[in-house]
């Protein structure tokens, strides 16, 4: 059976390890987008992991969610990134952006756009935009069918500037109800254009922005995120397992490079779309943010179950050095919850390594 501390061949590249650290939202950029020199230690200080997939990173303003997100969207924003890519590398690490649009996850108090969506069905939720605190969600403009190509198309130039960054590739977010699982669902998208309604409208538009980054950057550089079945952000799904075969069926014919996906599915669909995708499957143990974090025996027993690798996210707040950890069968920290988000470097950057 695979072990977690196998070696693993990902496209062109080696992984020492199976263990992947997962995309985290931890709100420390700039409010410029720009990482900093507290990002640079934190993700090389997490380099030990076969893979490390960064925070989501917005491909546009029109994209942006939280504030003090970074962005690969401008020149000022790849040269910031550089230090951190070259510090993975320097520590021996492998470094993946993700991509992620928000969608109707948005407020014009972020960054200065209206959120736009598939629909205009309005998020019943509030939204952290900053100084101003918590705001309700507005009602997203929905997309022109005209103007579905420009968003394509952030994700194809933001692409292209990871791979100017440093990083080895990207990740597509498709997951967690932001903008390519809104137009996959049955609730926020009502369009009745080629963009909605039926399995192939509704995977329309992540296949075609999976199609125009492979382009840009080749596929075995690209990765995708979902959450088959999920309802964070208040998304639906119809027709699930339809829907996901599908998706998975046109990804393999672009060549995408892996499958990342949340435990947000029962057992059997599950075990249907892992033999539906013929490339490499991530599977990250956790549904999402609440409940216990992922150990080393739930990621054996997604391994047991055909995975090729395992994603850890929360893991890897508390302990940078969580293969080792792992590896030696020490015990985890747990990560404090109120320094996930509210910057500095208290809760990011000082969580000590074991000691010999």
């Amino acid at each position: 059976m695979a072990s977690l501390f196998d070696t693993y061949q990902l496209g062109g590249r080696t992984l020492p390890n199976r263990i992947v650290m997962a995309p985290m939202s931890r709100a420390r950029a700039t409010v410029d987008g720009l990482p900093t020199p507290s990002t640079v230690t934190y993700y090389a200080q997490r380099a030990s992991a076969g893979l490390i997939v960064s925070e989501g990173v917005q491909p546009s303003l029109q994209g942006q969610s939280n504030p003090y997100t970074p962005g690969l969207h401008n020149d000022e924003q790849v040269a910031a990134w550089r230090p951190v890519t070259d510090a993975v590398h320097t520590a021996g690490g492998r470094i993946f952006a993700q991509l992620m649009h928000a969608g109707r996850v948005g407020h014009e108090a972020v960054a200065g756009f209206h959120p736009v969506a598939p629909s205009a069905v309005r998020l019943e939720a509030e939204l952290f935009t900053g100084p101003r605190g918590r705001l309700p969600a507005p009602v997203p403009r929905a997309l022109a069918t005209s103007e579905v190509a420009g968003e394509v198309a952030a994700f194809a130039d933001a692409a292209r500037r990871a791979v100017d960054a440093g990083f080895d590739g990207i990740e597509l977010h498709g997951a967690n109800g932001y903008l390519i699982q809104q137009f996959l669902s049955s609730n926020v998208n009502q369009r009745t254009d080629a963009y909605g309604g039926s399995v192939t409208g509704r995977i329309r538009f992540a296949v075609e922005v999976a199609e125009a980054v492979a382009d840009a950057i080749g596929a075995d550089r690209v990765g995708i995120r979902l959450s088959p079945a999920g309802t964070i952000w208040d998304v639906e799904e119809s027709e699930v397992a339809e829907l996901y075969t599908a998706l998975y069926r046109e990804l393999a014919r672009i060549g995408v490079s892996y499958v990342h996906t949340l435990n947000s599915a029962d057992a059997e669909l599950t075990a249907a779309l892992r033999k539906a995708w013929p490339h490499t499957y991530i599977m990250n143990p956790s549904a999402g943010i609440v409940g216990p974090q992922a150990d080393r025996e739930r990621g054996e027993y997604w391994l047991a179950q055909g995975m090729d690798l395992i994603g850890y996210g929360r893991a890897f707040i508390g302990n940078p050095d969580l293969v080792e950890r792992f590896r030696r069968g020490a015990p985890l920290r747990e990560a404090d919850v109120e320094t996930y988000y509210q910057g500095g470097d208290r809760g990011y950057t000082d969580y000590p390594p074991l000691r010999d």
